[in-house]
Formats: C-alpha cells, structure tokens, sequence
C-alpha cells in the first residue's frame, strides 16, 4: 500500500503479485491490485485481477467486495 500512495503504481503490483504467489486466498491484494490496474488504464487486467479474487477468496464478505469493484467496471 505504502508504493500506492507514493505513486509507484507498477511496484505496487509486483508486491501484489508476490503476496498472491505467497497466500492466494488473501483478498485484499486482489482488491488492491485490481484498483491500482485500474489506476494504470488496464481495466481488462483489473476485471481478471477481480475474477481471480473472487474465485479465491475464503469468505462471503471478501467475495462480495471485489464482485462489487468487478460489477463497476462492468463486464
């Protein structure tokens, strides 16, 4: 998070990347990364980054929250 609000968006996602290769149930890096890909215009990677989540995540709530990012963006 701390790359984000300095700016370092594509760092950002490599961080995100490497929490999802370390925990791939940990929502909030595909929450996250999801926003910051749509920060950068990749609004395709930002839907997959959504769809990934979702598939993964442990609980209904974590689940809910990036169908609702995934449903802004539209399919």
């Amino acid at each position: 998070m701390e790359y984000i609000k300095s700016g370092d968006l594509g760092r950002a996602m490599d961080e995100f990347a490497s929490v999802i290769a370390t925990d791939p149930s940990y929502a909030a890096a595909y929450f996250h990364g999801g926003q910051a890909l749509e920060k950068l215009g990749r609004l395709d990677d930002a839907r997959d980054y959504y769809r990934r989540g979702i598939a993964n995540a442990r609980d209904a709530h974590a689940r809910s929250e990036l169908q609702s990012a995934l449903d802004i963006l539209g399919e």
